[in-house]
């Protein structure tokens, strides 16, 4: 149980953290990270990749993110919900 929630824990932090890397890459004109890398840590860590989608106001516009991050935070939650038993 341990070991699940420590991967969780890391996985949330870098989707976090690659969502303010992007906001300042696109800030500064630089290369971005892809819409996909994005979407593949933000199934892995949601929560992190909802709170960079909301303090760092990005993506916030686009109907993929504002989809499927919550949605994939919904899996992540029941899927933990469902494994305590």
């Amino acid at each position: 149980m341990n070991y699940l929630f420590y991967s969780c824990s890391v996985l949330n932090l870098i989707s976090f953290l690659l969502f303010g890397i992007d906001k300042f890459k696109a800030r500064k004109q630089l290369w971005r990270i892809s819409e996909l890398t994005l979407l593949v840590f933000a199934f892995l860590g949601p929560l992190g990749a909802l709170l960079g989608m909301n303090i760092f106001r990005h993506k916030t516009q686009k109907w993929k993110f504002k989809i499927l991050i919550p949605l994939f935070l919904i899996i992540q939650l029941t899927l933990f919900y469902f494994t305590q038993f």
